[in-house]
């Protein structure tokens, strides 16, 4: 990158779209992490879902046009962005991290197809950082606030160093990613809860993620893979964490979350109203609009005190408790399976082993309301859920977060394709513990790796080069690593690649548009070509995809 470059609505949306992934990526290690100011182990799945509303709100941006007919420009995409996470923040860190996206996305829009060098890298960081702060009615450090306004103070110093000012933005942003890393590393020494556990802050890893994101689409170029605290042991984490701060949370019971549609004059007796009711108040927002979160035990006083200045919607109250749920009465019913199918085949597979089946049509994302009625059609009083893609995911937290406050027992596995829900499947027992079998099928899940082939329909320029209409697509854990003329080469390729570090079990999931011979062919030539692994074919009849196949 030169020494500047533009903020266009492309580079938005490419940093929000690599945040999504990051943190999906990232969510149950920082889950992990997290200690204060409740260890309720959900802070990286609350900072996926605001960022996730945030790329959803940039994609109909950039997707959509302007009133008056013109493409989305940078001033567009940043104010999306920051609108998308204000309104989809969840949680204490995510509503944080909403207004550190909102400074940013001020600056940005400001800046508006313009010069985006090292001194608008430290503005947009400061801006956010200043916001941030703002936000909380009692700013403790050792969190994500610490991460932020190290990070901005580093790239003040970065782009002042340059006294033409035109400081390459690039290179002013990795000091100040630099700087946040070493202040996580220091977050422990700021806050006992940190220390005893042994973990940095969940909420300031999670930002980090974030910039590296932003770093990502700056440079047009992969990062290393980043390090996340507690690596892939986040079962020792959070045992650690409930060791610990022990079993007993005895802070304030819930989490009251809602939009309020009120006066600005207004808002500051809600703020005082509240501050004197519980802790954790973070109130953001303006112009008539506001987002409001606090800790509470008395959750009908923080909603009768909204009621009195304004209108509170998609009111949001979770009970809070700690991560060690060994003290938590599990309810006498059975334990039900809902999947996410895509294909008759698939859906009759999973139906006739028990599962409650969610027909997902072709190319549309299953709903909240679809997987939360399949909930209910179960007449469980433990759910898990599979949604058998990461499009659905999302959607299957938000019907396992509304099952949970109607009372039941439920856990989302996130399954990112078919064959990891089988996996998952195989290893379901009814009768252990809930937690025990939640584990041993997310360990089935993630150590199934998924593959499948399908038909570009546009050109693109891919990972591994250009594709033209037509061309076969191979794709490994969701990236493109293969394109051939033919799906039988296509899939050889792919196997090849994915059996090439070993491999005890490969399930074939055919589409519908698979041919009787492609799948003879493939079958036999698995079997020859790899007889150390059992080969398992099913007639998914699935559309879109050819062919699906796992690696366990």
């Amino acid at each position: 990158m030169s020494s500047t470059g533009q903020v266009t609505a492309d580079l938005v949306r490419d940093w929000v779209h690599h945040a999504v992934s990051g943190l999906s990526a990232a969510r149950e290690r920082i889950d992990a992490l997290n200690v204060f100011p409740v260890p309720d182990g959900d802070t990286g799945t609350n900072l996926y879902f605001t960022v996730e509303s945030a790329a959803e709100s940039v994609e109909t941006c950039c997707q959509g046009s302007p009133a008056d007919g013109r493409p989305a420009t940078g001033a567009d995409a940043a104010r999306a962005m920051a609108m998308g996470a204000f309104l989809g923040a969840r949680g204490n860190s995510g509503v944080i991290l909403s207004q550190i996206l909102r400074g940013v996305g001020e600056v940005m829009a400001e800046l508006n197809e313009g010069a985006l060098d090292g001194a608008a890298v430290h503005r947009l960081l400061h801006r956010g950082s200043d916001l941030a702060y703002e936000s909380v009615a009692h700013p403790v450090e050792g969190t994500i606030l610490t991460v932020i306004r190290e990070a901005s103070d580093a790239a003040g110093r970065a782009s002042e160093s340059v006294r033409d000012g035109s400081s390459d933005a690039l290179a002013v942003l990795e000091e100040a990613i630099t700087a946040a890393e070493e202040a996580l590393e220091r977050t422990p020494s700021m806050l006992e809860a940190l220390r005893l556990a042994g973990v940095v802050d969940a909420g300031g890893q999670g930002l980090l993620v974030v910039l590296h994101a932003l770093a990502q689409a700056m440079s047009g170029a992969p990062r290393p893979e980043m390090t996340v605290h507690g690596g892939s042991g986040s079962a020792r984490m959070s045992e650690a964490v409930a060791h610990a701060v022990g079993p007993e949370y005895d802070g304030p019971a819930f989490e009251v979350m809602y939009l309020l549609d009120a006066e600005d004059g207004r808002v500051p007796e809600l703020r005082a109203e509240l501050d004197a009711l519980g802790d954790s108040l973070v109130v953001v927002g303006g112009d008539g609009l506001w987002n409001v979160h606090v800790h509470v035990d008395d959750a009908g006083s923080a909603i009768e005190a909204a009621l009195e200045i304004g209108r509170p919607h998609r009111i949001r109250v979770t009970h809070l408790q700690s991560v060690d749920r060994a003290d938590v009465r599990i309810r006498g019913g059975q334990r039900r399976l809902v999947a996410v199918a895509h294909g008759p085949g698939i859906a009759s597979l999973l139906s006739d082993a028990g599962v409650e089946v969610v027909h997902a049509r072709a190319g549309v994302r299953s709903s909240v309301q679809e997987i939360l009625e399949a909930i209910e059609r179960s007449s469980a009083d433990e759910v898990v859920v599979l949604p058998s893609d990461k499009d659905t995911a999302s959607a299957a937290e938000l019907a396992a977060d509304q099952a949970r406050d109607r009372g039941l027992r439920s856990a989302v596995i996130p399954t990112r394709s078919i064959v990891q829900t089988l996996a998952a499947v195989a290893v379901h027992v009814p009768d252990a513990h809930f937690d025990d079998d939640v584990i041993a099928m997310t360990r089935a899940a993630g150590a199934t790796r998924y593959g499948a082939v399908t038909v570009a329909s546009r050109a693109a320029l891919t990972t591994v080069g250009p594709c033209a209409p037509g061309d076969v697509l191979g794709l490994v854990d969701g990236d493109i690593v293969v394109i051939s003329a033919a799906v039988p080469d296509a899939l050889q390729e792919l196997l090849t690649g994915m059996l090439a570090i070993g491999g005890e079990l490969v399930t074939v999931v055919f589409g519908a548009d698979a041919s009787a011979s492609l799948r003879d062919d493939l079958v036999e030539w698995l079997t020859a070509t790899f007889p150390f692994a059992e080969v398992v074919a099913v007639d998914g009849g699935q559309s879109l995809w050819p062919v699906i196949v796992g690696v366990e």
